[in-house]
């Protein structure tokens, strides 16, 4: 009858699917895919990869290690690592820390938290020493402060510009009142430098704090730094609560550095080989850099 052309019907079938069959399922790997901590957004590591580790949507730079950093500035095959063989011991017989040194090796591939050596910049030869916060979070202790104090000794010695790539959490508290010692020592091989006259390039990078950031590296002729990078000496809770005053949400950024005068210029990554080239020319490093 006609009627029973708009009768409402009484059930509905829904075809079911079993989840516990993944064949049906997409195929995702593992490992392939990581979130950007400040959008959220999900990226593909292989593009991320090819966009020098920052993030496409909103820029953000993500930690690199000192062995990438290396191959994304110097001219292929013309970097040279020095004083490998320089590593941390235990002066102050601290529980613990000689197992803490050999998980950081196992888990970061490094001896240590800086790798120094000599590379190439568009055929201009550079001393450098750049650091790694996969290593103790790029803590500085007395193989890190020998090691850096040697590279900028060499440079010295040889009539290098020196740039040194700086992450840090800070000195090393396994290593007490010697840690600390590192920041004099230091300090005191780039005043050497600066009496010969050559050129010195810090790069700040995402942290630097603590020793490091009362050290060399904001000890530069030119100082720079990546976006966003904290740059500071004690934390801001630290701060917040010594004071009694809740500080604004730019301090200790690279923009607050900039806009207070402490560094020179902010730079992306995917500018920072291009922009070094041309300070090295236009300083003239090239006629003593050989």
């Amino acid at each position: 009858m006609l009627k029973n052309l708009f009768r409402k019907r009484e059930y509905v079938t829904v075809n079911t699917r079993n989840l516990d069959e993944s064949s049906s399922l997409p195929n995702i790997p593992n490992g392939k895919w990581t979130n950007c901590p400040k959008c959220k957004n999900i990226l593909y590591k292989e593009d991320l990869e090819k966009n020098h580790n920052v993030c496409i949507g909103c820029g953000h730079h993500f930690n690199i290690s000192a062995r990438t950093r290396i191959n994304q500035i110097f001219d292929e095959d013309s970097f040279v690592e020095f004083f490998y063989d320089i590593e941390s011991k235990n002066p102050l017989n601290f529980e613990g820390y000689e197992e803490k040194l050999k998980l950081n090796k196992e888990k970061s591939d490094l001896n240590e938290a800086v790798i120094t050596g000599v590379g190439e910049i568009d055929d201009i030869k550079v001393a450098t020493a750049v650091m790694d916060n996969n290593f103790m979070m790029g803590s500085m202790g007395c193989a890190v402060g020998e090691k850096i104090t040697r590279i900028i000794e060499y440079s010295n010695e040889n009539k290098l510009p020196l740039i040194i790539f700086t992450t840090s959490g800070g000195a090393r508290m396994q290593e007490g009142i010697f840690s600390l010692m590192q920041m004099a020592k230091t300090s005191a091989a780039i005043a050497r430098h600066d009496k010969e006259g050559l050129l010195y390039i810090s790069i700040i990078t995402n942290p630097t704090t603590g020793g490091v950031s009362a050290s060399f590296a904001m000890q530069g002729d030119i100082i720079l730094s990546e976006p966003n990078a904290v740059i500071g000496f004690a934390g801001r809770r630290v701060i917040e609560n010594t004071i009694n005053e809740k500080l604004p949400e730019i301090f200790q950024s690279a923009e607050f550095a900039l806009e207070k005068g402490f560094i020179d210029s902010i730079v992306k990554r995917k500018d920072l080989r291009n922009y070094l080239s041309r300070i090295l020319n236009l300083h003239e490093v090239a006629e003593y850099a050989k």
